[in-house]
C-alpha cells in the first residue's frame, strides 16, 4: 500500500473538518472491509492522501428506539444488528439481511453505514492496478456491455447510458422497503435518495459529509416483512439478486406494499408496478405471481444474464408469500 496520513477523529465536527481540509483527497474508514481492499489492489485512478477513522467517535454504534423510530448508528456492526433483540423482534427482515451479508468475520467488522455506502463490485471496475479505465472511473466505456456481464444490470444502464454495474448492498433493499431514512453530518434523507451513479461515486454524500445513522419508522399494525437472497454460495458471496418486501394487511387485504430488488440495477430498484398489482387484493399464489411478473416486466437483460430475470421474479413471489405466512 502507498503511504497515507491517518487521523483518529474524536468528534463528528473534527472528522468533517479533516475531510474538508483535504478537499476530496481523504476517505472515511470504519470497518474498512471495502476501502482497504480497493487500496491494496490499487483499484482506483487516485489514492487517498488521508484516512479519517470514525470508530473513535463515541455513540455511533448505538441501537435504540426514539420517538417512533428505531435508530441505528452508522458504526453498528452487521453481526450486532443481526442479533439485536429489538431488530429481530420487530424488523426481522433487516436482521436476516444483515445475517446474510458476507462471512461471519466480515460481519464482525463491517458496519451498516459501510454496507450502504460500499462501492460497486464489477470485475472490470475492480481490476487491480486500475487495469480498466471504465465509465465509473471517468473513462471512455463500460467493458461489461460487450464483455462478461453475468452479474450486471437487467434493467438498463446509467452514466450516459453506459455503466451496467449493480449496487451490491443486502441491507439497502430492506431499509427502502421499511421507508427508512439516513442521517448524515448535514441532512436527513430517505434511504432511496442516498444512491447515485457517477464516476467514483455510489452515494450523493458530499466530499465532507458523513453518514451518521439510520432511522426506521415503527411499522404500521399488520405489517409483515421478508428478505430473500440468491447467491452462488449461502455465505460470503455478494447477491446475484436480493429482494425485500413489506406488506401491511387489513383483514387479509393488502393495504400497502413496498417491494425493493437489489443487485439487478445500478441502484436499488423499487418494484412500483408490483406494488400496484397487490393494492386492495388478498394475497395468494395468483396475486403473488402476478405481482412478480410485473416486477420484471420491463427487464432488459444483457447477453449473459437473462437467468437473473427468472431469479428476480421467483424471489419477489416467494418474498410476498413469506409476508403472508405462505410458502411455494
Amino acid at each position: 500500500m502507498k503511504p497515507f496520513a491517518h487521523f483518529n477523529a474524536t468528534s463528528m465536527d473534527e472528522a468533517v473538518e479533516i475531510l474538508g481540509r483535504y478537499g476530496g483527497r481523504a476517505a472515511v474508514i470504519a470497518g474498512g472491509t471495502d476501502l482497504l481492499g480497493r487500496m491494496k489492489d490499487l483499484v482506483l485512478p487516485s489514492y487517498p492522501e488521508a484516512l479519517v477513522n470514525i470508530k473513535t467517535i463515541p455513540g455511533l454504534d448505538a441501537v435504540g428506539e426514539d420517538r417512533g423510530y428505531l435508530k441505528i448508528g452508522a458504526l453498528t456492526r452487521l453481526s450486532a444488528l443481526a442479533s439485536h433483540p429489538a431488530v429481530r423482534a420487530e424488523y426481522s427482515a433487516l436482521a436476516e439481511a444483515a445475517d446474510r451479508t458476507a462471512s461471519p468475520h466480515l460481519r464482525n467488522l463491517g458496519t451498516i453505514g459501510g454496507n450502504l455506502c460500499q462501492d460497486i463490485r464489477c470485475w472490470y471496475y475492480r481490476g487491480p492496478n486500475n487495469r480498466f479505465s471504465c465509465l465509473r472511473k471517468g473513462g471512455g466505456r463500460c467493458y461489461a456491455l460487450k464483455g462478461d456481464n453475468r452479474f450486471h444490470s437487467i434493467f438498463g444502464a446509467s452514466v450516459e447510458q453506459g455503466c451496467v454495474a449493480v449496487h451490491p448492498s443486502d441491507t439497502a433493499p430492506v431499509l427502502i422497503a421499511l421507508d427508512a431514512e439516513v442521517e448524515t453530518s448535514k441532512r436527513t434523507m430517505k434511504v432511496m435518495d442516498l444512491f447515485t451513479v457517477r464516476p467514483l461515486r455510489t452515494t450523493v454524500l458530499d466530499q465532507d459529509e458523513i453518514l451518521t445513522g439510520v432511522r426506521i419508522p415503527v411499522p404500521s399494525p399488520g405489517t409483515k416483512g421478508a428478505f430473500l437472497k440468491f447467491a452462488q454460495r449461502k455465505s460470503i458471496d455478494f447477491p446475484i439478486v436480493n429482494c425485500a418486501a413489506m406488506l401491511t394487511f387489513d383483514e387479509g387485504v393488502v393495504k400497502e406494499a413496498r417491494i425493493c430488488l437489489n443487485a439487478v440495477y445500478v441502484t436499488p430498484r423499487r418494484a412500483y408496478a408490483a406494488e400496484r398489482a397487490l393494492a386492495g387484493r388478498f394475497l395468494d399464489e395468483e396475486t403473488a405471481a402476478e405481482a412478480a411478473r410485473e416486477a420484471i416486466a420491463d427487464a432488459r437483460p444483457l447477453q449473459h444474464n437473462a437467468y437473473m430475470v427468472q431469479v428476480a421474479r421467483t424471489l419477489v413471489k416467494r418474498a410476498l408469500l413469506a409476508c403472508g405466512g405462505q410458502g411455494e
